[in-house]
């Protein structure tokens, strides 16, 4: 349980600190957009998401049992979060975080962090492809500019009210949020090593304040964002709300725990290390902790940013401390830039986050597998769109469970490293 950075920081040197303020610039140039993107896609103020890329990204690397892995919120959690925040409201997502974290300290302590072997791929893969079709989803709107009322948590009708105004499509914001994503990729090809999110989203964005465009922006849609963080507080407790929270508090401990684990794993297999899962775990319960006692997102192991740490040259968790600093240094002094940037153009960064999530690569092997593996993915990922994630879980883990102890034996799962 003993946190990586004390083992690090016993052999540091300054070329080691050079190689990781790098890397932690790099993380942060990159986790700005995707912070503010994540949050404005919850339902959630944009502002929270930097708040939890800080507490909770500087808590996760000075914490941690990884040496590379950068925290704060992802695109896993869109889908509870919305949820949470349309049935109870923010207040109640912050109590559900905070109690998320609490559950998590505990399975630290008790050594849970074992049993991710025991959590199906075919379910991993079910309900992260399911969370990406409904994060694709919830980006139509601000990337046609479509005019609508706010659009309904459920799938289907989600997609019956953006089909009823699609006669009011705005064509700047349809070719700032194409142009968005046709620069993200072409730098990723050009020079995947450069933080190429911020500087796309930030030339389409100066194109829509240059040439005055209709199109929505941080700025217009939620005003100016504050240039410092909240004052800590706890969240309001109360038995019933308690009760009324637990099952979104265990859904979101779940999602922080597993993709934890999975970024983890995956930071190794680049970097050849071992990470230790127990304190991993229990850097996450304190991560989310920390952050709702900020007002903040839930938060976990972000596996794109990881891996953009590793291919940046990040050594040691000082790397995700200075790109938690960074981002602080960010909204502290430059807060009113990120109020230009546009609203199609986040969609579109987004939508290929959607899309890189999803893992397109793998769908052809996922058809070669077992027909009992393919029937848990599609199980998992249809109940993940058209029910509820909570749902998808617990019926995909209980399954897989199921055919485990069927097979009694199952081949440990090879976690390739995803381009998310």
């Amino acid at each position: 349980m003993k946190p990586k950075i004390l083992t690090t920081i016993q052999t540091y040197t300054g070329q080691l600190f050079l190689a990781d303020l790098f890397a932690g610039v790099t993380v942060a140039l990159v986790a700005i957009p995707l912070s503010l993107a994540i949050a404005i896609a919850s339902g959630a103020d944009p502002a929270t998401g930097l708040v939890t890329a800080i507490v909770a990204g500087f808590l996760i690397s000075a914490l941690g049992g990884s040496r590379v892995q950068i925290g704060g919120p992802t695109g896993a959690f869109i889908v509870v979060v919305f949820g949470v925040i349309a049935v109870h409201g923010y207040d109640g997502l912050v109590l559900a975080t905070f109690m998320a974290g609490i559950i998590l300290v505990l399975a630290g302590l008790m050594r849970a962090g074992n049993l991710i072997s025991f959590v199906p791929e075919a379910v991993v893969n079910g309900f992260t492809i399911g969370i990406a079709i409904i994060i694709a989803a919830s980006q139509l709107k601000d990337l046609f500019g479509l005019t609508t009322p706010d659009l309904p948590a459920e799938f289907i009708s989600k997609l019956e009210t953006l089909w009823a105004a699609r006669g009011t499509l705005n064509w700047a914001s349809l070719g700032i949020g194409a142009a968005t994503m046709a620069l993200i990729v072409g730098l990723r090809r050009i020079a995947p090593k450069f933080p190429g999110l911020i500087l796309a989203v930030g030339l389409t964005s100066a194109a829509v304040a240059i040439f005055h465009l209709p199109v929505d922006t941080i700025g217009s849609r939620f005003g100016a964002l504050p240039s410092q963080l909240p004052m800590p507080k706890l969240p309001v407790l109360s038995a019933d709300r308690v009760i009324e929270l637990l099952p979104s508090a265990f859904v979101i401990a779940f999602l922080a725990g597993v993709e934890s684990l999975l970024s983890a794993m995956v930071a190794d297999r680049m970097t050849g290390g071992t990470y230790r899962r127990n304190a991993e775990v229990l850097a996450q319960g304190a991560a989310n902790i920390g952050s709702a006692l900020f007002g903040g997102l839930p938060a976990t192991g972000a596996i794109a940013r990881t891996a953009t740490n590793v291919r940046a040259g990040g050594k040691t968790p000082v790397a995700g401390i200075v790109h938690a600093l960074t981002i602080l240094i960010a909204v502290l002094f430059a807060a009113p830039l990120a109020g230009y940037l546009a609203m199609p153009a986040l969609a579109g960064l987004l939508m290929l986050t959607a899309w890189n999530m999803s893992e397109p690569h793998k769908w052809r092997g996922y058809l070669s597998e077992e027909k009992a593996n393919i029937a848990l993915l599609g199980i998992t990922l249809v109940l993940t769109v058209v029910a509820d994630l909570t749902i998808a879980i617990g019926v995909g883990v209980s399954l897989g469970l199921a055919i485990r102890l069927r097979r009694r034996h199952v081949e440990p799962a090879d976690w390739d490293e995803p381009k998310r």
